[in-house]
């Protein structure tokens, strides 16, 4: 099984939704990564067939399903706020798919709503109405309805969004056995990076509207093709500094130099822009060729076992401010404005050119990757 969005693109009252772009996903995992407004609803409700492209068409298995409606397809659909049939119990929430499309006995109707609520670790609530439920215990439902259908296609627009931290980490494990044992293309959408990655397999890349980059998940995240990909594939996003390459030698903006690293080698002299991902930036030096950058403490952001520093350093070539933020393990303390050194490792670094394209990525990032 195949689908295939070739040429889509999406506009609404002179508003571009999407700009042209074409997918091909197969059976297994597919995430969508974007920021908030990316286009991932909109391209999920394309493949759902509950809205149709401005231009372009969509093919599954190479039929041309585009102006298909949304009862003829073998689709299932789980949104971000979770929906439920009010006035039926939660197993008649769950046996409803299975209900409309008939050809099952109630006995073994009963069989797959109660496997898929213990999967869900709901079935000890099924005779409850979604009224009774914490948000949680609705969602799962939702989710639950989705996975009996057993559909070619199933699309997650964002599903554990509204549950508490625990049990999104339960449940994203528990689906990827779940995606993992079914022949059926799953399209999920996030706005988390870390998600993308706990869930692994094929990752698309969107940004306002536009398809920016596609592949195995941790292919994209140690490779990316842009400055865009590596600050959206990045929690906190990547941090960017300007600097010069000099005669084999990188110069920040305070002045500081120190020597390319053998995965910059062949780069012409120039202006770049050197990207670092928040949890290489140290409070101490981690070798001899660690980097310094002097900075004043803007904010100390304490986030369960972490402790996220933002630093203010020099300014960039073009006087913009200089922002460096640490993604650092454990509970740490700083005064605002207190004086700060903070430390990068030069086999870490990416290089961007000043067009926003990838010149160069770390080599060990990437070997362990491969």
């Amino acid at each position: 099984m195949e689908l295939q969005l070739e040429s889509i693109r999406k506009v609404v009252g002179g508003q571009v939704y999407l700009y042209e772009m074409s997918l091909a996903l197969k059976p297994g995992l597919n995430v969508l990564l974007g920021p908030t407004t990316a286009g991932k609803t909109t391209l999920m409700r394309l493949m759902a067939g509950l809205e149709q492209p401005t231009s372009g068409r969509i093919l599954l298995d190479g039929q041309d399903v585009t102006r298909l409606p949304v009862k003829k397809r073998n689709v299932a659909f789980v949104y971000q706020q979770f929906i439920n049939y009010p006035n039926l119990t939660v197993f008649e929430n769950i046996a409803s798919p299975l209900r409309i499309r008939g050809g099952l006995s109630k006995t073994a109707l009963r069989e797959r709503v109660e496997a898929t609520a213990r999967m869900m670790r709901i079935h000890d609530l099924l005779d409850r109405l979604p009224a009774a439920l914490s948000g949680g215990q609705q969602q799962r439902t939702a989710i639950a309805r989705a996975l009996v259908k057993e559909t070619g296609l199933l699309l997650m627009d964002e599903p554990l969004v509204n549950l508490d931290y625990k049990l999104r980490e339960e449940l994203r494990i528990e689906m990827q056995n779940i995606f993992d044992s079914r022949d059926a293309i799953v399209v999920y959408s996030t706005t988390e990076p870390v998600e993308a990655l706990m869930l692994g397999g094929t990752v698309f890349v969107l940004d306002q509207g536009r398809l920016l980059q596609s592949g195995p998940v941790l292919e994209v995240y140690h490779h990316p093709d842009t400055q865009r990909v590596g600050e959206i594939f990045s929690d906190p996003p990547m941090n960017l500094l300007d600097a010069r390459l000099e005669e084999g030698q990188l110069r920040l903006a305070d002045g500081q130099r120190f020597p390319a690293t053998s995965h910059m080698a062949g780069l012409l002299p120039g202006a770049y822009r050197i990207g670092v991902r928040p949890n290489h930036v140290t409070t101490a030096p981690t070798g001899p060729s660690s980097v310094a950058v002097p900075g004043v403490v803007e904010l100390a952001e304490i986030s369960g076992s972490e402790t996220f520093l933002h630093t203010a350093t020099a300014p960039g070539p073009d006087g913009s401010p200089g922002k460096l933020v640490a993604q650092l393990e454990g509970v740490h303390r700083f005064e605002l404005g207190q004086p700060t050194t903070l430390y990068m490792d030069p086999d870490q670094l990416y290089l961007f050119d000043m067009e926003g394209k990838l010149a160069a990525a770390p080599e060990r990032i990437w070997e362990e990757a491969v």
